[in-house]
């Protein structure tokens, strides 16, 4: 987000990060390299963004799709909650657990602004329901990007049994609210939730950066719980999404770790599980956009923050 210009979105953010770690090998590795076949026929029936094949080596998927001039979407935008969610694998090393995946914004929110704009209790005090997100200098919207990466995720996630719920499938026309976002994964009791976006900074700004929770106890909101989880679900994701991506991690904000904490998100504030946001990279800056419009730097994008959450379900232990 900018926070300058009132169009770019007060529930995204700057961050700054650290250079991505060598692979991991363990356990993780033997279990990936199990569900091949199965894992196979899932990244076949989502043909529609990209070929896929999965390797071994780190025990990571590495997938080919549209080339990075192409900007399509995969089931995303128009018609994707009409794309039925893959079959959770009753085998896979995820069952039993839950995982909440949340596509910031909505493709639709500009038509509602009324809707959006009414204020809402985060705890610490009042904001936006919701809000339209940033886009790229061409037009590519950050709700469009979001909702992509998050079937990306899902289809992933499901095959590794996972039982894998989205706060939103491009499925209603505005929303839903930041405060309601929260509910659907506590509801849920999961395990883990994702809240996906793209940042909205100035041009020459790049790289990504991920979101935690401050301890906030005002109000409706008590974060207290759920501080250190969520720190260790978001420096997992950190080092799992730059080794996938091959990007960096911001350097305009924070301590150019790629952690930033705030207090100031009612996502975080009012969950009472653990959660992170993972900004992407940024939209308004031409390099940045070339990958973030890749269907290819996409499935990468998806793969790294589903490693991110795998390695925190199976209680591996974040470097520093």
């Amino acid at each position: 987000m900018s926070y300058t210009d009132p169009h770019f979105d007060p529930e995204s953010g700057p961050g700054s990060g650290s250079r991505p770690r060598r692979p991991r090998r363990g356990p993780l590795t033997v279990a990936i390299a199990a569900l091949v076949p199965g894992a196979l026929l899932g990244w076949l029936v989502y043909s529609n963004v990209g070929d896929h094949d999965r390797t071994q080596g780190a025990g990571s998927v590495r997938a080919a799709g549209p080339s990075a001039d192409d900007g399509r979407d995969g089931d995303a935008g128009a018609g994707a909650s009409a794309s039925p969610s893959a079959t959770a694998r009753a085998d896979g090393p995820l069952r039993g657990r839950v995982i909440v995946i949340d596509p910031g914004h909505n493709p639709t929110n500009s038509l509602h602004t009324a809707e959006i704009d009414r204020q809402v209790d985060i705890g610490t005090n009042h904001k936006e329901c919701d809000t339209t997100g940033t886009e790229t200098n061409s037009g590519y919207a950050e709700a469009r990007f979001t909702l992509d990466v998050a079937h990306r995720m899902r289809t992933y996630l499901e095959h590794l049994g996972a039982k894998v719920t989205l706060t939103q499938d491009g499925d209603r026309p505005w929303g839903p609210c930041v405060d309601e976002r929260a509910r659907i994964g506590n509801a849920a009791h999961a395990d883990a939730v994702v809240s996906v976006h793209a940042d909205g900074s100035a041009a020459g700004n790049r790289g990504f950066h991920v979101i935690l929770p401050a301890s906030v106890h005002a109000g409706g909101a008590d974060t207290r719980a759920i501080v250190g989880p969520s720190r260790e679900l978001g420096t997992l994701i950190r080092s799992d999404f730059a080794r996938e991506t091959g990007t960096g991690t911001a350097g305009y904000i924070g301590d150019g770790r790629g952690l930033v904490t705030r207090e100031d998100l009612g996502g975080l504030n009012l969950s009472t599980v653990p959660k992170v946001f993972v900004e992407c990279g940024n939209m308004r800056d031409s390099k940045d956009a070339a990958l973030l419009t890749s269907g290819a730097w996409r499935q990468k994008a998806a793969l790294g923050i589903s490693e991110g959450i795998v390695s925190f379900l199976r209680g591996e232990r974040p470097g520093r």
